[in-house]
């Protein structure tokens, strides 16, 4: 079975891919979140939100600290994929800083989403 790639996924997802989400992440202020799709796209492929969850789940190889806890996924909900402790972690840091949780562990993206109003893309 032939796998057929995007080349803009390829492009996006290489060499520095890393270091070029943890910029990106870096930005989101104390007291605010983003969305895995968000990051994907300021990269210039939305499609490769996952990537960006997988970049912050090795951001403990990163030389600066990133604020990966700012982080969650589009429905404004912790994306835990199993590891309930570093999500309740997440959880921890993002209230510490501020951010309400709703009785569904649903942050309001309207009132804490961070839209990078300087930049639509980080190419």
């Amino acid at each position: 079975m032939t796998v057929e790639r995007d080349p803009i996924e390829n492009r996006v997802v290489g060499p520095g891919f890393h270091a070029r989400v943890y910029a990106v992440v870096r930005e989101v202020p104390a007291g605010y979140v983003t969305t895995y799709g968000h990051v994907a796209t300021l990269l210039g492929s939305p499609r490769v939100a996952r990537h960006v969850g997988w970049a912050l789940a090795g951001v403990g190889n990163a030389e600066e600290p990133v604020p990966w806890h700012r982080v969650i996924n589009s429905r404004g909900t912790i994306s835990h994929r199993g590891d309930t402790v570093r999500a309740e972690e997440q959880r921890r840091r993002l209230e510490a800083e501020g951010v309400v949780f709703d009785a569904r562990g649903r942050v309001d993206l309207k009132a804490f989403g961070w839209s990078f109003p300087s930049r639509t893309s980080i190419e």
